[in-house]
């Protein structure tokens, strides 16, 4: 599918496609409904693709964050028995 024929059957601007396609704007549920008919791709499917990148996203951060936290140890440990 072209992004012409895109943007006939979702009936969207083709210019206003290729702004969300580059990061300049941001696609409304409607605007996201209509493309994903037109896409013949259910909504639900993108919404959990997308989630589940944000997810993994977000454990990352989370995994970096602790690493920064860890205290460092100075010097070697040393242990005894009394």
């Amino acid at each position: 599918m072209t992004l012409r024929e895109l943007s006939s059957d979702a009936r969207i601007s083709l210019g206003y496609i290729s702004e969300i396609e580059r990061g300049q704007k941001e696609a409304s549920s409607e605007l996201l409904a209509s493309l994903c008919d037109a896409l013949e791709v259910p909504l639900s499917d993108v919404l959990r693709e997308v989630s589940d990148t944000v997810a993994i996203e977000e454990a990352r951060i989370l995994a970096e964050a602790a690493i920064e936290h860890v205290p460092q140890r100075r010097g070697p440990v040393v242990a005894s028995a009394a």
